[in-house]
């Protein structure tokens, strides 16, 4: 870290990255407990939080578990050793554990019932017709399913899979009342639906019961030997974390997928109960699984409250919901102009989910079908389950036309899906790459070669985000097309090097990871510093996921000391602590929570009043700059720089879904009293209906009046 002063890295001016995660979930978790959302919205909310958790613990603690047990001592930028990391994250969690179901059992079971859904906990409260409906389920649709399994001096305790909802018991031979108790367990079958609906009653009200309480009535069903003692839900999390020596594994996609039966059967890193577990019980599920105290949860209600999404999806409760928003056609693109003659016209700029991401599926698609087109080259990170995208490409395949996929197997929980599109691409005649060795290629790149008239054009796609037609109505990603003849350059250079390892002297416009996008930041944010001490104007405004590079944040902080104003947007982690005088107090922080998952990478700098504006794949993280393969790619049209800019400065000014990070590291949400209301995400949906209009009726788009809520969504 050359030339940055020792105050600027020390340890207390950096927040644990898995801390400020966890205050992330606890932002999402504020959002279920908004009184002002819709209902399902919030249970929407609830059941993220409860998702975000399973992969934090899956990946990020076991990961700290890993370096205890390797006696590894180095702290983080914190200053924290694994261990206490570990201790922190384990009472925080339990802090947000406790919330999550505070919220749960006391803000929305109440809300629901009055709104004319009730959600039985206990089978025990269920009445007399209600109960013969779910012993009729149970032999109908349940009990065929399930296996049930002793545990004895012949059978030893089972092997229990990663996330699973199984229900444990403690049993005792009919034949022998005063005999030992003897553990049983079945597993809660993933393949029914968890969420149950009972016989509507008399008054109207909307009854559901979850699968393992159906099953936990029935149990002496299962063991029809023994008496049931007693019977309770748990629930383990495993170690899901794997490493690969990519040196020495001969076939990469041969070496994950051994790599992904593993992950089953990783340790156990987390063991949820409920409240009331027969301690006896607890004490067999914590020797048998080798789980500390720490390690446990015991639960107010029932585990694994991800099912919420699936109630979310429940009909008959539309006005409970947010009024979806119909992603917007493209004004650049709503002429009669095939694709192709539209990007010459110009560089068109996608703002996703508020326009749709159809263009860039027929991007795709229309080069596969065009006579012109003599290659398709593309990188894929995540896809869908049913990838229009894919098929596309399968097809341009067959159509003879070279086709190049670089499909990066190591995208974590997509390994699967990933290695199944591999071999599909294959079978059609693509050549696929698996990524570079001890990299992961994150960057989002598609280059179309096109034989014109006037000789061969290269027309580029570059975004933020994946080739995911399904997450992209989700998740806010901007990207860009154009034919720009030196990014087309750059775009050949890029997938030159993927497939052959071959780098050219220079590149034109892309900055790449790892090879000069961190140097290449660091010179931007040190301009700004140098035009701040020279009196000239500076100012940076980032947008990203997530902030954590000690390099990065220490040459902001002594941006911030110089007097550059720096703004940032950043969802989910943030190891900078903002507004501490002496240190950052020219730094603010933001963090924008709303219906869609923010993801786009967005960096501003004023430089002395010639601005610079970039987009890009990567976050201001060490994996991103040093260990990825990532493209930060420059917005030059005078005209799409303004409307970046304009997607800034509306997420600066939000009041109803920005948090806002104080200087002692926590977060709260915006004082609204006597201001207009601005929410970006329900403005940026307005703005591109109305661009879509005005273009639709030949208006000048650039004139359509800009859309600021007056009150916040309900």
């Amino acid at each position: 870290m050359a030339e940055i002063d020792t105050i600027y890295t020390e340890a207390g001016n950096y927040v644990n990255r898995e801390l400020s995660w966890l205050e992330f979930d606890f932002r999402i978790l504020n959002e279920a407990r908004d009184k002002s959302l819709p209902l399902f919205e919030r249970l929407k909310f609830l059941s993220i939080t409860a998702s975000n958790l399973d992969e934090f613990f899956m990946v990020r603690v076991a990961s700290l578990k890993d370096m205890v047990h390797a006696k590894y001592k180095k702290p983080d930028i914190a200053g924290l050793k694994p261990e206490e990391q570990l201790s922190r994250i384990g009472e925080r969690t339990h802090d947000l554990v406790n919330l999550q179901y505070s919220t749960y059992n006391r803000a929305l079971l109440p809300a629901l019932k009055q709104h004319g859904l009730a959600i039985v906990f206990e089978h025990e409260e269920l009445t007399e017709e209600e109960q013969a409906f779910a012993d009729r389920y149970f032999y109908e649709n349940v009990y065929p399913v399930l296996t049930p399994m002793a545990v004895d001096s012949s059978r030893p305790f089972p092997l229990i899979r990663n996330k699973s909802l199984n229900i444990a018991a403690l049993v005792q031979k009919k034949s022998d009342v005063d005999g030992d108790l003897e553990f049983a367990m079945v597993q809660v079958p993933s393949v029914l639906p968890r969420i149950v609906e009972l016989p509507a009653g008399e008054d109207g009200e909307r009854r559901v019961i979850l699968l393992e309480e159906i099953i936990e009535r029935n149990m002496r069903e299962l063991f029809l030997n023994y008496n049931i003692v007693t019977a309770h839900p748990f629930r383990i999390m495993r170690n899901a974390d794997f490493t690969l020596d990519e040196e020495e594994a001969e076939d990469l996609l041969v070496e994950i997928q051994k790599q992904l039966k593993k992950r089953q059967w990783g340790e156990v890193i987390r063991l949820e109960v409920e409240e009331k577990v027969d301690k006896r019980l607890l004490k067999i599920l914590k020797r048998e699984l080798s789980v500390g105290s720490d390690d446990i949860y015991e639960i107010s209600g029932p585990l694994d409250l991800t099912f919420l999404m699936k109630m979310y999806g429940m009909g008959g409760f539309d006005h409970l919901k947010a009024v979806p928003h119909v992603p917007q056609p493209i004004p650049a693109l709503m002429s009669d102009d095939d694709i192709f003659t539209s990007i010459r016209k110009g560089d068109i700029l996608l703002h996703h989910p508020y326009q749709t991401f159809d263009p860039v599926v027929n991007f795709v698609k229309t080069a596969a079908r065009d006579t012109n087109v003599l290659a398709i080259k593309q990188t894929l990170y995540r896809v869908s389950g049913h990838s229009p995208i894919v098929a596309a490409l399968a097809e341009a395949a067959e159509n003879g036309k070279q086709v190049s996929v670089l499909v990066e197997l190591k995208a974590r929980f997509d390994e699967e899906n990933n290695i199944n599109w591999a071999k599909q691409l294959e079978k059609a005649g693509c050549h696929v790459i698996y990524g570079l060795v001890g990299l992961k290629t994150h960057c989002k790149i598609t280059l179309v070669v096109r034989r014109e008239d006037d000789g061969i054009r290269r027309y580029v796609h570059l975004g933020t985000g994946n080739y995911n037609d399904s997450t992209a109505k989700l998740y806010t990603d901007c990207s860009l097309m154009t034919c720009h003849p030196q990014i087309g350059e750059d775009a050949t250079a890029v997938f030159n090097m993927l497939s052959g390892y071959s780098e050219p002297p220079t590149w034109n416009k892309l900055a790449l990871a790892p090879l000069w996008l961190r140097s290449r930041c660091i010179k931007m944010i040190r301009r700004e510093t140098a035009h701040a001490r020279a009196g000239k104007p500076a100012h940076i405004i980032a947008k990203m996921n997530s902030l954590c590079d000690k390099e990065v944040i220490a040459t902001l902080y002594e941006a911030s000391c110089a007097g550059v104003k720096i703004e940032l947007i950043i969802r989910g982690i943030c190891c900078l602590k903002a507004g501490v005088p002496g240190l950052s107090e020219n730094i603010s922080v933001r963090s924008i929570v709303g219906n869609f998952l923010e993801h786009a990478r967005i960096f501003y700098f004023e430089n002395n009043g010639s601005p610079e504006v970039y987009m890009g794949s990567a976050d201001w993280m060490p994996r991103n700059l040093d260990k990825r393969v990532e493209i930060m790619f420059p917005v030059e049209d005078p005209e799409l720089k303004k409307q970046v800019i304009h997607i800034l400065k509306v997420q600066l000014e939000d009041n109803v879904k920005a948090h806002i990070l104080r200087s002692d590291g926590t977060y709260e949400k915006i004082d609204k009293r006597g201001k207009v209301l601005v929410a970006a995400q329900e403005q940026f949906c307005q703005e591109a209906i109305n661009m879509a209009k005005a273009q639709s009726i030949g208006h000048d788009i650039h004139n359509t009046r800009v859309f600021v809520p007056s009150e916040p969504h309900d």
